[in-house]
């Protein structure tokens, strides 16, 4: 009890044990130094006989135990003693105090061997004990000072956010299976990241340099080629994934029931290319597939479209290229129907224009504002609507893109159970603005065309998926029960955002079932952490007074993950979240772990990759033929609309037209 009594009846007893340890070393030093006690006449007969007597209890018999009690005493005094802590006072100086003490304590006795007179011997060995006395009192003491219950040294808290997760292995023929480790209160455990239900989508996040495609994508084309899946990659930075895909199915190829075709969409070099029209008539059954195609190519010319849906000039833009589109799908059973056809229709002069789409019946309610505005001679209202079109669609202008999208080397249903394909669609960071709308019309229709029922298992995996205008949200929603699975990888939320505005950003990372993240920081990294809730975890404070530490310790619902822990996340580390079935339940599907890779064998095996084949011979003749017929295509289907249109104009323009291509 921390009483008054009880404090003041501890300290008298400690009084008196270190009183008893001083009466002891008193006595021994009378004792072995009695005669320079005798000389110095600092003795007398009653002394001498009380000691003597005392000595007859067998401690002084020698110079050891006498020594050995009076420490015992001081020992047994200093561990009652309270002293005021401080939080200076270090181990290491109590230690060379006391160590000092004994040895200085003990060796006194050498005193006794020295060739001295025995006064000055007597003065030496008990300065020498003394003072060995008092530096293992002071050490003592200073023990009594010292703050005995430290608080925990993990000063980022970094013990405290670990958790249990995932360590058994669990797959399907869907799954994604992703080894790593993970730290649990100061242990290194064996864990894995099992994405059993991948057709919930797969949301992948992490800044430049994260492991994204190294620790993520990488392991699970290796996973869907090994597990005989159809794939469909948006190869951002071609050939990196497409030469992993090429290599993979070559060395799985026995593992599909029916061999996969594999196909590679390169805009630079036709030769490593194979040709494919993402607007194939077969393809195209409603004018909504018009729609959704023109839709594509304008967003993905004009990024910040995205924002204004809605507006005026922005849906007259979309519905003109709409008509376009789906009067060549109409026309003579779509044999113009491809995109290069479209862009070289549109440049035809309105009156010439309008006079022809008029003959199709479904897009007459399209056009009809332009014609409008045609009539009534609003050139300005006309070409505000048309202008931004024509501008923009330009960009497309490339015989080298003519030729890759006119031809018909295969379709984008890679999941036909009679055709699987692996389909590879490449891209170049430097040539966004070309490229990109047409990569995004490829994803587009190949996400339309295998959301379909009684087709094979099929995976879409999107690397920097913002550089592209694909609307992803159908094939999340609904592809699911038609086994289709959806990678999204991304560097950051606000680029999502930056690119298909802060409404439709939220919805595609918030409707799947699947995320996994590496470095993030600002605002995402916040939202993301309350994503991944709270654990319990431990608490301490700590109270100092005159005469002891108090610690107190309790426990409280805490971040899992803090943002500032996603912020510094380590490359190949990620946390994220998974999603089961309801036959592979996982208890603990929330993870923060260390994605393992053989780094020496992948190094080695990549060393051993084949390069992709060349596909084709393609000349520059070639290209410009083929560029020039698209063209000739278009004037003829004037011509044989029109009979009317002069001759003349018709040559003229086709003299436009070579001159053009011969200045290419």
């Amino acid at each position: 009890m921390q009483t008054g009594e009880d404090i003041q009846g501890l300290r008298k007893i400690v009084d008196l044990t270190r009183l008893i340890s001083v009466f002891i070393l008193a006595i021994h030093f009378y004792l072995s130094c009695y005669q320079a006690f005798k000389h110095w006449h600092w003795t007398a007969d009653i002394t001498d006989r009380i000691i003597r007597n005392i000595a007859k209890t067998g401690l002084f018999v020698d110079m050891i135990r006498p020594k050995l009690a009076a420490l015992l005493s001081l020992v047994i005094s200093l561990v009652g003693v309270k002293g005021r802590k401080d939080e200076k006072i270090q181990k290491k100086t109590i230690v060379a105090y006391v160590l000092t003490g004994l040895l200085v304590y003990f060796i006194a006795v050498l005193a006794f061997y020295l060739q001295a007179d025995r006064e000055l011997i007597a003065v030496i060995y008990m300065s020498l004990t003394a003072t060995g006395y008092l530096l293992i009192l002071t050490g003592g003491t200073y023990l009594s000072r010292l703050i005995k219950n430290a608080l925990h040294a993990d000063i980022f808290n970094t013990e405290q956010e670990t958790f249990p997760q995932e360590e058994r292995l669990l797959e399907n023929e869907y799954s994604f299976n992703l080894k790593a480790k993970y730290r649990l209160k100061g242990a290194t455990r064996d864990s894995w990241v099992n994405f059993v239900n991948p057709h919930r989508s797969i949301l992948l996040i992490g800044s430049a340099g994260a492991g994204k495609t190294y620790f993520v994508i990488r392991p699970m084309i290796d996973q869907a080629i090994r597990k005989g899946s159809s794939l469909f990659i948006y190869d951002f930075k071609f050939d990196d994934l497409t030469k992993i895909a090429y290599n993979k199915l070559l060395q799985y190829r026995d593992n599909y029931k029916l061999k996969p075709k594999f196909y590679v969409i390169n805009f630079e070099d036709a030769s490593k290319s194979y040709r494919c029209n993402p607007l194939e008539p077969a393809g195209m059954t409603d004018i909504t597939d018009a729609t959704e195609a023109s839709r594509t190519i304008m967003l993905g010319l004009n990024r910040d479209w995205a924002k204004k849906q809605g507006d005026f000039f922005v849906e007259s833009a979309i519905n003109f290229l709409t008509a376009i589109i789906w009067y060549l799908r109409k026309y003579k059973d779509g044999k113009y129907c491809t995109l290069p056809h479209a862009l070289e229709l549109m440049q035809v002069d309105y009156d010439s224009l309008f006079a022809v789409l008029q003959e199709e019946e479904e897009i007459k309610m399209l056009i009809n504002p332009f014609v409008s505005a045609l009539l009534r001679k609003a050139a300005p209202q006309l070409e505000g609507q048309i202008g931004s079109t024509k501008i923009a669609m330009a960009r497309l202008s490339s015989p080298q893109l003519y030729y890759v999208l006119s031809g018909n080397d295969f379709t984008l249903d890679i999941n036909d159970p009679q055709a699987p394909k692996i389909v590879c669609l490449g891209n170049n960071p430097l040539k966004i603005q070309s490229f990109g709308p047409v990569a995004s019309l490829f994803a587009t229709r190949a996400l339309k065309v295998c959301n379909q029922k009684n087709k094979l298992k099929s995976v879409f995996i999107f690397d920097e998926y913002p550089t592209l205008a694909v609307d992803t949200i159908p094939a999340i929603s609904t592809g699911r029960s038609n086994l289709m699975s959806v990678v999204l990888g991304i560097q950051s939320v606000e680029q999502l955002k930056d690119n298909y505005g802060a409404e439709k950003a939220a919805v595609i990372t918030s409707i799947g079932g699947n995320l996994i993240c590496g470095q993030q920081t600002g605002d995402a990294a916040k939202k993301l952490s309350e994503t991944f809730g709270k654990i319990m975890q431990e608490r301490e404070s700590k109270s100092i007074n005159a005469s002891d530490t108090s610690i107190t310790k309790s426990t409280q619902l805490e971040y899992a993950i803090p943002a500032s822990r996603i912020a510094s996340l380590s490359s190949g580390e990620f946390v994220g979240f998974v999603a089961d079935n309801p036959d592979q339940r996982i208890p603990q599907k929330i993870f923060h772990a260390e994605l393992q890779n053989d780094h020496a064998a992948i190094a080695k095996e990549t060393a051993a990759y084949r390069d992709l084949p060349q596909i084709r011979e393609v000349s520059v003749e070639d290209i410009k033929e083929n560029y020039l017929k698209i063209k000739a295509d278009i004037r003829n289907l004037i011509a044989n609309e029109l009979p009317d249109v002069g001759e003349d104009a018709i040559d003229e323009e086709e003299d436009g037209d070579k001159d053009v291509a011969v200045s290419m």
